[in-house]
């Protein structure tokens, strides 16, 4: 399982073939000026919910590569507006896709389109692979849902937004690992904006003193997991 940080909340994961990019949004960070989204390939993308800083790239992406967009259906409503065809649309629970099993489950935040349209419910994704099993929070805070996770499969890797303000900070990122029983975390959505700023190494010190541990990639680094 490969792992690519494109910065913010964007991240694409390539597992048993397959190229999966969540919440895609590089054009408008500024600490990610150095993507070339048109580099950047999918086969399917996923969107936790309808903020743009979450979906800026969507349509973009989405029609050069002909990827599968997954979300709400209110987000792949607004997607299939902006010309989007391939897409599908979900709301809470277990769908099965062509690459297996994907749970769409509840996140504690807000969710609107970048028309001021209602967005939907915010979520998250476990994504059931053959090679691994991985979970993405999408924003949130933190929520006894996430006890549930352990029900559905032991996962190898979550990855979970750590700026706080807007969502979990590292604290709660700690406790949400207990939650959903993983001790290898990913973290997201931090730095991106001065509401957000993490002290990364005062961070990665506090998961490992909790005996886990917080991955903090580069943007633009590829990691292997």
């Amino acid at each position: 399982m490969r792992f690519t940080y494109y910065g913010h909340s964007c991240f694409a994961v390539e597992t048993d073939g397959k190229k999966f990019l969540f919440d895609p949004f590089i054009s408008g960070n500024e600490l990610a000026k150095d993507i070339d989204i048109d580099k950047i390939e999918a086969d399917y993308i996923l969107v936790s919910h309808g903020h743009a800083d979450h979906i800026a790239d969507l349509a973009a992406i989405a029609k050069r590569t002909g990827a599968l967009v997954i979300g709400a259906y209110e987000v792949v409503s607004w997607a299939m507006k902006q010309g989007i065809e391939n897409a599908h649309p979900i709301n809470f629970g277990a769908t099965m896709f062509d690459f297996g099993k994907l749970h769409f489950l509840p996140a504690a935040h807000s969710s609107s389109l970048p028309d001021g349209s209602y967005g939907g419910n915010p979520g998250g994704y476990m994504v059931h692979g053959k090679e691994k099993k991985f979970y993405y929070t999408g924003d949130t805070c933190l929520t006894m849902d996430m006890k549930l996770l352990p029900k559905y499969g032991r996962l190898d890797i979550a990855i979970m937004p750590i700026g706080g303000n807007f969502t979990m900070d590292i604290d709660d990122a700690i406790v949400a690992s207990d939650f959903v029983e993983c001790n290898k975390i990913i973290g997201v959505h931090y730095d991106t904006f001065g509401y957000i700023k993490i002290d990364h190494e005062a961070a990665v010190e506090k998961f490992k003193a909790a005996g886990k541990v917080l991955i903090l990639p580069k943007i633009g680094e590829t990691i292997t997991l």
